[in-house]
Parts: structure tokens; C-alpha cells; sequence
């Protein structure tokens, strides 16, 4: 699925301090915990809750973001709609990248074993 160069550029420069919030706020609301929205992220990106901390105090874009992430390989496991978008079919690798951490905080929120949302790993 093609993304448009302005919807790219938006999520490029978005920063993950700003989205930080409305993750934590959405799995709080559903009964998740802190813990497993890092553990979520961890998983994706390799940064354990110390580096997360410093990529919000950093207020780093989404760009930066996953430009110093370990994207785990496991990754391209994960698959549906997310914000209207196929995430298997989207073209742009970083807005594929966000998608892919959108997707795993929705399957926390929606109540999905860990396991799951880990990929079995």
C-alpha cells in the first residue's frame, strides 16, 4: 500500500515523546500495565525502559527513533490493519516501523497474551 510522501514525512517527523502518552493512556484504560507496554517496545525496538526514558527526555522523532533501534526480525510478523493500513503492504519502511508499534500497543490494549504479541518469543 503507497503512503503519501506527506503522510510519511509527518510520521518521520513525529515524536515519540508526543505518542508516549496516548500508548500508556490506552493500555492503562484496558487494565495493561507500564511494564508490558515496555516490555512491547523492548521487544520491537531493543530499548529496554532506562533508554526509552532518555528517547522521551530526548524528544526524539520517530526517524531518530528507529534509525537507533535494533528492529527485532520478528518483526515482519506482524500483520493487520492499523489506521486503515495493511501493515504487510505498506512501502515506506519507517512508516511501516511505526505501524508495527502502533499494532502491538492495539493487541495490548485489546487484552491479547504477551506471548502473542511477542511472536512466541
Amino acid at each position: 500500500m503507497t503512503t503519501t510522501k506527506r503522510h510519511d514525512e509527518k510520521i518521520a517527523n513525529m515524536t515519540f515523546a508526543s505518542v508516549y502518552p496516548h500508548y500508556l493512556t490506552k493500555v492503562e484504560k484496558k487494565n495493561r500495565t507500564v511494564e508490558e507496554l515496555t516490555k512491547v517496545i523492548e521487544w520491537l525496538t531493543g530499548f529496554n525502559q532506562k533508554h526509552q526514558a532518555i528517547l522521551i527526555e530526548e524528544n526524539v522523532s520517530f526517524k531518530d527513533f528507529f534509525e537507533r533501534a535494533n528492529v527485532n526480525p520478528n518483526a515482519k510478523l506482524i500483520t493487520g490493519t492499523i489506521c486503515g493500513y495493511r501493515i504487510e503492504n505498506i512501502e515506506n519502511e519507517l512508516t511501516r516501523k511505526v505501524r508495527y508499534l502502533d499494532k502491538l500497543v492495539d493487541e495490548l490494549a485489546k487484552g491479547k497474551k504477551m506471548e502473542k504479541i511477542l511472536r512466541n518469543s
